[in-house]
Order: C-alpha cells, then sequence, then structure tokens
C-alpha cells in the first residue's frame, strides 16, 4: 500500500528536488536543478538508507507541514529550524519516525543559512521529465506539475529498502555561518584578456555582500566596480563584459556588466557575459545557504586539489579551503593554446575543476568558427567519452563538463588535441539547415511592460530607455525606426545555439552581415522578461524560452519555442535546430495572443521548409559581396564609436587600463 503524506502548510517555496536533477540537456537550456545544498540533501538521504540522490523537499526560508497517513522515517538537515512532530520538538540531523496520522511542521529558518531539506525513506515518487523529477518552476516541470507544494497537495512515498542510520554524525554536518569563504578556480574568462590585474585582486581580496534580490537561478552580490581591460566587446556588444555568447557553469562569477552573480542550479546555460572564477563543485552547496546581507570571499585553489563531489565526508566542511588555497593555478584560467591545420587559434579554458571551454579563432563573428565547433561537437558525440557528462555548444565554443574523477584535465587535452587532427576542414561543413517561419509582433505591449519595470525597479537612467527600438537605431547609425524594422524583418537569422538564457530559445545571426544589427546588452540586467521575448544583444538576436532574467534589446514578442505539452519522452520538447534559418512576418499584438493561445492549445502548425547550409557557398557569399558589407561595417562602427564616447562622457563605462 502507497503511504502518502499530505501538504497542510506549504511553506514560502518547497519543491520537489533530486540529485543531480536533469543532466544532460544544457546545450537546449534546460538547466540541471536539484539541490542547491546538495550536501545537505545527500547527507539526509544516506541516513535513511536512500540513494543520495532520491527525491526530497528543499525548503527556503520557511518550511512546510506535512501528514503522513503512515508510519514514515525522516530526516531534517540544511539549515537550522525548529521541526516539531506533533507539536513536540525533534532534532534536525536525526532519522525520525513519524507515526501514522502523524503531523510534522518544518518552521522558520532561524539563520544561518537559507535552505532546510526534509528527505524520507523511500523517496517521493512524482513524474520525471526529461530523466529527472527535479522541480524547475521557470520552466514549469518536474515536481507536482513544474511548480512549488500547495496545501492539498498529497505526495506518495516511494517504499524504504535502505539500512537506516541514526543520522548525520557531527563530523559530516556542514557548517554554515554569516561569512562565507567560496573556493574557486581561475577561469573562464581571467586577466588580462578581460580583467586588468588589479580587477582579478580586487575579487579575491573583496568581502562581497549577497543582495537580497538572489534566488536558484543566481546570488546577485554587491561589490566593487571592475575597471575592465577592453574598452568593449565588439561585435559581442558595448560593454567590456560583453563576449560572444558561450556556455556557462553552475558556481560561475557572471558579470552581467558591472553586477556580479554567482550562478545557481536553475540559472541560464547560455550566454555572452563574462566570468573570472568558478566555484569548485564540491563547494557550490554553499550557494543554496547564502542568504541577503552574508559576505562571502573567494579563495583560489588549484583544480586538481579540490575535493571530489563525490566526497561527503569532512572535507567537504567549510574550512577546508583555508588549507589547501595555496594561491590557485596561477594561470589566468588558459589550460592551453594550440593552432589547428588552417592555423586557427584554439584556446583551452578552464571552467571550475569540472569542466572545460575550447574557444575557437580571435573575438570575432565568423561562421567559420562555428563550423569548427560543429565538428568538434559531433566527433565528441559519436566518440561517447565515459566522463563527459555535458557538451554544449556556443558561437565560437564548445563547453565541456566532466567527472573529473573519472578524467582527468591531462586526459581531456589529449583527447582534444587527438580530436583536432581527426576533424574534417571547416569548409567541407554542410549541414542540414531549415527555413522556419516565425510571427513577430513588433514592440509588443509585453516588451514595453518590461523596460518600464526595469525603469521602476531596476535601473531608470539607462541609455537604452525608455525605448529599445530607438536605443538599437541609434547605435547602428540608422535614420529612423523603420530602417530597424526593414533590417530585421528582412534578414534570415541562421540559429548558432540553443537555450540562450532557457528552454531552446535560439541565439542566432543573419547570414547576411549587412543585417546585423549589434547592440550592446542590459547593465545590470532585467529581473523579469516576458516569455519568448524577442531581442538584439552584440550582433545576436535572440527568443526568450521563458520568463526570466535577460538583457537583450527588445524588439517584439513571437510564439513559444518550446512545447510545454510534451512530456519529454515521445517527441523533444524544442521547437528549433541548430543552423536553422528564422524568417520572420510582422503580425499584431492581438494576432500574437491568438496564435499563441493556439499552440498552447496544441493547434499550431511549424511552417518550415527544408534545406542545407554550406560553408563553401557562404564564404562565396561574401566574397562577391564583400564591397557593400564593408561599406555597411564601416557606418555601423562610426555609430557604435559615438555611443560609446557619449557613454564615457556621461560615466557609464569604467576608466580602462588598455
Amino acid at each position: 500500500m502507497t503511504t502518502v503524506a499530505e501538504v497542510v502548510r506549504p511553506g514560502m517555496q518547497s519543491t520537489v528536488q533530486d540529485w543531480p536533477g536533469r543532466v544532460g540537456y544544457w546545450h537546449v537550456g534546460v538547466p540541471p536543478s536539484g539541490p542547491m545544498d546538495d550536501l545537505s540533501f545527500r547527507l539526509g538521504n544516506r541516513a535513511l538508507g536512500n540513494p543520495e540522490g532520491a527525491p526530497g523537499i528543499e525548503c527556503t526560508l520557511d518550511g512546510p507541514t506535512l501528514r503522513f497517513d503512515a508510519a514514515t522515517r525522516v530526516c531534517v538537515t540544511g539549515a537550522p529550524v525548529p521541526v516539531t512532530m506533533n507539536g513536540k520538538p525533534v532534532r534536525q540531523w536525526r532519522s525520525v519516525l513519524v507515526p501514522a496520522g502523524g503531523v510534522l511542521d518544518i518552521g522558520a529558518v532561524r539563520g544561518p543559512g537559507m535552505r532546510s531539506y526534509l528527505l524520507v525513506a523511500g523517496g517521493i515518487e512524482v513524474p520525471e521529465y526529461l530523466g529527472s523529477r527535479a522541480t524547475f518552476t521557470l520552466g514549469k516541470f518536474g515536481g507536482p506539475d513544474g511548480r512549488a507544494l500547495a496545501a492539498g497537495d498529497k505526495l506518495q512515498l516511494g517504499t524504504a529498502s535502505g539500512q537506516l542510520s541514526a543520522g548525520v554524525p557531527g563530523a559530516q554536518q556542514p557548517v554554515l555561518t554569516r561569512r562565507w569563504e567560496l573556493a574557486v578556480t581561475e577561469g573562464p574568462h581571467g586577466a588580462p584578456e578581460f580583467f586588468t590585474r588589479e580587477d582579478f585582486q580586487t575579487i579575491l581580496d573583496t568581502d562581497y555582500d549577497v543582495h537580497f534580490n538572489s534566488d536558484r537561478t543566481g546570488v546577485r552580490l554587491i561589490g566593487p566596480k571592475p575597471q575592465w581591460a577592453r574598452t568593449d566587446g565588439g561585435e559581442a556588444g558595448l560593454h567590456p563584459s560583453n563576449i560572444h555568447d558561450t556556455a556557462y557553469s553552475i558556481g560561475a562569477l557572471d558579470f552581467t556588466g558591472d553586477t556580479p552573480i554567482l550562478l545557481g542550479p536553475d540559472g541560464p546555460s547560455l550566454g555572452g557575459f563574462v566570468c573570472p572564477v568558478t566555484v569548485v563543485a564540491a563547494e557550490r552547496w554553499k550557494l543554496g545557504q547564502l542568504a541577503p546581507g552574508d559576505s562571502v570571499r573567494f579563495v583560489p585553489v588549484r583544480a586538481d586539489r579540490a575535493a571530489s563531489l563525490h566526497s561527503l565526508g569532512p572535507d567537504r566542511r567549510a574550512d577546508w579551503p583555508m588549507v589547501l588555497s595555496g594561491g590557485g593555478d596561477g594561470d589566468d584560467g588558459i589550460l592551453a593554446r594550440r593552432e589547428a591545420d588552417d592555423n586557427t587559434p584554439i584556446t583551452y579554458r578552464r571552467a571550475g575543476n569540472d569542466g572545460m571551454l575550447i574557444e575557437y579563432g580571435e573575438m570575432t563573428l565568423d561562421l567559420g568558427l562555428r563550423a569548427r565547433v560543429h565538428a568538434l561537437h559531433q566527433h565528441l558525440m559519436r566518440r561517447n567519452e565515459p566522463g563527459i557528462t555535458e557538451l554544449t555548444p556556443g558561437v565560437r565554443s564548445l563547453q565541456v563538463r566532466t567527472d573529473p574523477d573519472r578524467l582527468p584535465t591531462g586526459r581531456l587535452l589529449d583527447l582534444l588535441a587527438e580530436a583536432e587532427s581527426e576533424l574534417p576542414a571547416a569548409d567541407d561543413l554542410v549541414v542540414p539547415s531549415r527555413t522556419v517561419h516565425l510571427p513577430l509582433s513588433w514592440d509588443d505591449p509585453s516588451t514595453r511592460e518590461a523596460i518600464t519595470r526595469y525603469m521602476h525597479g531596476v535601473r531608470s537612467d539607462a541609455p537604452w530607455c525608455p525605448w529599445n527600438i530607438e536605443f538599437i537605431r541609434r547605435m547602428n547609425g540608422l535614420s529612423s525606426v523603420d530602417e530597424v524594422f526593414d533590417t530585421v524583418f528582412a534578414a534570415e537569422y541562421l540559429v548558432l545555439g540553443l537555450g540562450d538564457v532557457y528552454l531552446g530559445a535560439p541565439v542566432a545571426t543573419p547570414t547576411d552581415p549587412r543585417h546585423r544589427l549589434v547592440t550592446t546588452k542590459y547593465n545590470p540586467a532585467r529581473t523579469w522578461t516576458p516569455e519568448n521575448a524577442v531581442g538584439i544583444g552584440g550582433a545576436y538576436l535572440c527568443i526568450y524560452g521563458m520568463e526570466g532574467p535577460g538583457g537583450y534589446q527588445f524588439v517584439g514578442r513571437t510564439t513559444q519555442v518550446w512545447n510545454h505539452a510534451s512530456s519529454g519522452m515521445d517527441e523533444d520538447p524544442w521547437l528549433l535546430r541548430y543552423f536553422d534559418r528564422i524568417s520572420w512576418y510582422p503580425v499584431s499584438a492581438e494576432e500574437l495572443l491568438d496564435m499563441r493561445a493556439d499552440i498552447a492549445a496544441g493547434r499550431g502548425e511549424l511552417r518550415a521548409e527544408d534545406g542545407e547550409f554550406k560553408l563553401a557557398d557562404y564564404r562565396g557569399f561574401l566574397s562577391d559581396n564583400a564591397d557593400s558589407i564593408a561599406e555597411f561595417r564601416a557606418r555601423q562602427a562610426e555609430a557604435f564609436t559615438t555611443e560609446r564616447e557619449s557613454w564615457r562622457a556621461a560615466g557609464e563605462l569604467a576608466e580602462t587600463n588598455v
């Protein structure tokens, strides 16, 4: 007979999570989710005889009240909270038997810390989605109907089968504090390329404060503004933090403009901002316990001496980085540099102690570089190397996530060198390339609302406010906003990556450089973006897969690019594919709402024609139109420079040491 736990009171934000979460979908913008404090979560499961990753409940600030219809063993871990069973206090970190009909109540976090965890013997049984039961509330999947717990929910519990223990020994329990030290590795984007030496030292010497506007997507920090080693990001954007979109790491310190954010397990998979350091895998549990007002200090460690994520022992306690620091690797996050057969530079960057970012060429937009990324990606997919857990292409990069215990960095570098010798020439690239027709509600009311919210809640004096389209016109030297409209609708946007922010959202660029409107990203980023808003950042266009943060300049809104009706088992829920070509057609805001309703009801149809993309033919097109492309770029560069100088005069940009 199935045991059921009924939710009497849900608490502030209680969600079902499992560990390691939803692995294998980073390339289409699906984060792993899972417990922010995996250490407390896994220790509680172990005490109950469960597999370490068995589904349990993460409680943020204030926990739930549950009634159990049969006797059940539970363990409450994480931040200190008052716990009662039938009104009588019980201890955290202990295996506790709740009798049939018993009521367990988890109160508010007393501090330090931010999250507590309720684990139950046998785990919680909710449907899987893309291989995991972890709740991703922004994506509306996992857990009970893709949301936090609600009063009246009835959670089915699994059958307990493991060896129970009395609880978690004190020596294994994590140490929580209000002043945190996080072990980090250098890279992927350090000094002197992106940050000055002084900037980097400031990052390590600063006690950052945790901002109240923090959540599972990322922990926003308050600290000094970098001086930067570059004047701007070129085609990637006006601010020196801007780069061509690349895959992020959980635990990366992401500078969205001048604002540092530690990316969490519900964070974006792909984006265009630099990350100077990355929290090592075994220390990321601390992100789940960072509370507003806490202070954070980054401690550099050698990547090969970081604790193993698989270990749950004392070496994952809060004080171990100080013992092992030794000043870090001292290599600016650069693991190696090579040249391909055609002299294309290859840079291998450290992305935490469990990841590597392979970048091709210089910091420019070149579809030939994306062809190289594609070839390497396909090669590694076919090889199916044990120890590689994720492969995520960016515009000119490929991120490789690994289990460092199974595939050390040295072996991965050797494997990648071997792969380069086996890759075909970029000019030989021929890939399927559909033309996909999508509606665009130009300057949609939802995007106007997002700008208004930004001005009221984040920043009112930004150069791109109050109208992003006028800002795009100004930055590109166009005579009217009508020219912005004409350029966007004339363009054919080639999809270079998926999951640009979240959920199958494409990062795309016009195949014709004369249609490439270059702009910059919000600084700081928005906290809210409407689902399926369409924006331009750098030389790239993005369709936001869901509501959430964002930084691209709005031009409008379109239909869904993620099928929420899909179970994730029978068909892929993402709409677009690498190297698709997006062609826009205009619709009114009212027509778009009708289309969106049809798609949500399963009545919409994708208009697409099959085709192929040949890099050799594309390079011929560039050669044939070289003069007019150069003329367009010169006019654009002049406007870009004018805008940059106006920013500098207004104090928008720091003085850089270049």
